[in-house]
């Protein structure tokens, strides 16, 4: 969560720039009965300005488990690699959804990297996701 005061006018253009969807599970502000939060993909932290530039859509659990990290290791190689970058890398192709819809699977490091250390596929939200399935309101085309 920002600490910086983001105006409204600023959060309406960041949100509508996500298509009201966390940048890293794709989780849907309208299903998630809660809104969703703006995160500095570099963090306020590690200097990262409260810009346009710098600002995406993360659900609070997502946004939490990046806290400040830029960098993580992939768990394929240990290697160091910078996280996923929603505002300038696409989605599909870092990640796939697998088993359904309800899984993400890392298509390249920064993928694998990110999905382990946002911990995409926690159990809550692999259920939730499941329930979204068989409403129809997922998975989310990227």
């Amino acid at each position: 969560m920002s600490r910086t005061r983001v105006s409204r006018a600023l959060r309406s253009r960041v949100a509508a720039q996500a298509r009201e969807r966390s940048g890293y599970c794709l989780t849907r502000e309208a299903v998630t009965g809660a809104e969703l939060e703006i995160d500095h993909i570099i963090p306020e932290a590690r200097g990262g300005p409260t810009i346009e530039a710098n600002l995406w859509l993360a659900c609070v659990t997502c946004n939490k488990y990046k806290r400040d990290q830029t960098v993580v290791p992939d768990p394929a190689t240990g290697s160091m690699v910078a996280l996923f970058d929603p505002r300038r890398q696409e989605w599909p192709e870092h990640f796939a959804w697998v088993d359904a819809g309800i899984r993400i699977e890392g298509r390249t490091a920064i993928g694998r990297a990110t999905v382990a250390a946002l911990q995409l596929n926690r159990p809550r939200l692999v259920r939730a996701r499941g329930l979204r399935v068989a409403a129809g309101w997922h998975p989310p085309a990227a």
